[in-house]
């Protein structure tokens, strides 16, 4: 598992339509460790990145990496009612 951007961590609390509180709820991390990670600002312990990537992907996103089109992103899985 690629470790993901803090660009990633944006769109995928955002494709989850998940606030800050949500998030940090959900992880057991404050919202400070969240924002700092999102905004690339110090270090985040390995540990709490990997559970927020965790979070994530149990909520069906898939992170993508950097390609020669663009930046490393995020999409959802399909459901299987859509």
């Amino acid at each position: 598992m690629a470790a993901m951007t803090p660009l990633q961590a944006r769109l995928a609390r955002a494709a989850l339509s998940l606030s800050l509180r949500d998030l940090a709820a959900v992880t057991g991390l404050s919202r400070n460790t969240i924002t700092r990670f999102e905004l690339g600002q110090g270090a985040v312990h390995a540990a709490n990145l990997a559970r927020l990537q965790d979070v994530f992907e149990q909520r069906g996103v898939v992170f993508l990496p950097a390609d020669e089109v663009g930046e490393a992103t995020v999409r959802l899985r399909r459901t299987s009612e859509g």
